[in-house]
């Protein structure tokens, strides 16, 4: 649902909006602005979405500010599972930040990360004590293939993590 919503937002007039490439030319062209705002939340489908048995997005808006030769990402989360969720939405948006500040000539600075209705579902108390048990490790270092100056040009070979270190997975069952 947040491709679509991103890339193909219904404009009213049948079109569609692609958020990201507006958001990459803002960055581009008025570095200032304060309305570079991509959403996922579209009040007129989200009865649909929870008919056919989906949720409504959970990280619902991200805006981009340029800071000098930064760029920075705010994102809105509507609701967070603690465990399983949030982790991969702060890895995933990370990386949207880094592929973002490349494509439009900056540097990634900070990725603040608001969570408003942020839980740990009890089906998951045995993993966050394992978790909270564990010794962190030192983090990776991201590398994107220097070369690629779209965003859509992007491929999984031009991602890297250099000096990743884990600890065993810890399953869980995703709760709804």
């Amino acid at each position: 649902m947040y491709g679509v919503q991103w890339r193909k937002w219904p404009d009213g007039k049948g079109g569609e909006i692609d958020q990201i490439a507006q958001a990459v030319e803002t960055i581009k062209t008025n570095p200032n602005s304060r309305r570079n705002i991509v959403t996922a939340w579209n009040p007129a489908e989200i009865d649909a979405i929870a008919e056919a048995g989906g949720l409504p997005p959970c990280h619902s808006l991200f805006q981009l500010n340029v800071r000098g030769d930064k760029l920075d990402l705010h994102l809105y989360q509507r609701s967070a599972d603690t465990f399983l969720g949030v982790p991969f939405n702060i890895a995933s948006y990370a990386l949207l930040l880094s592929m973002l500040a490349q494509v439009t000539d900056k540097q990634p600075g900070d990725f603040v990360h608001t969570l408003a209705d942020t839980h740990i579902y009890l089906n998951h108390l045995d993993q966050v004590n394992e978790q909270l048990s564990r010794e962190p490790l030192p983090p990776p270092r991201l590398e994107l293939n220097p070369e690629v100056k779209k965003i859509d040009d992007f491929t999984f070979d031009d991602i890297r993590l250099v000096d990743y270190e884990h600890h065993p997975p810890i399953k869980a069952p995703i709760a709804v």
